[in-house]
């Protein structure tokens, strides 16, 4: 199936879902899409992403500084979004034609400033980060350990922590 970015461009948010949120000051809607497996419609707005259920209930709010990555698979139609803080990963699958998928790309990418990765081999990586808050434009700090690095490697500590220091004096908060 061939998705058409000129057909989810018409793409509305339901009203019964704009209604539950609350939304923030500048705070625009960008792309929304149904949920296939629970029926929640998943809205990205510029500041963050949500998941609303159809009873109205807002099942996740959280700000795009909080998302590690997205990743769409076109085969099962699925949209997959990790966590900073690596909590459970959220997936939802969307039949219809929707930017939901770029939109998140966009976003995720727009609240990373700087990023600078370490690697010192097998599983033993991550990355520093500088991002920004979408909503009040402060930037943050972020050290991510890649998939399988512990968090007791006191050498990949210690070159996190340096890549996080030369980040931090490039935007000017040290």
């Amino acid at each position: 199936m061939a998705w058409s970015l000129r057909a989810g461009r018409s793409e509305r948010v339901p009203a019964a879902v704009r209604a539950a949120l609350e939304l923030a000051r500048g705070e625009r809607l960008l792309a929304s899409a149904r949920d296939e497996r629970s029926g929640a419609t998943v809205v990205a707005s510029n500041h963050r992403l949500y998941a609303v259920s159809p009873a109205g209930e807002v099942l996740l709010g959280r700000p795009w500084h909080l998302v590690d990555a997205g990743s769409w698979s076109a085969e099962l139609f699925q949209l997959t979004i990790t966590w900073v803080d690596r909590q459970r990963p959220a997936q939802w699958v969307f039949r219809e034609p929707t930017l939901l998928p770029e939109t998140v790309r966009e976003r995720v990418q727009a609240s990373v400033v700087l990023a600078e990765p370490v690697s010192l081999g097998h599983r033993r990586g991550g990355r520093a980060v500088i991002r920004q808050d979408l909503s009040t434009g402060d930037l943050l700090e972020q050290v991510l350990l890649g998939r399988g690095a512990r968090a007791d490697d006191v050498e990949l500590q210690g070159r996190l922590a340096a890549a996080l220091a030369y980040l931090k004096e490039q935007v000017g908060l040290t």
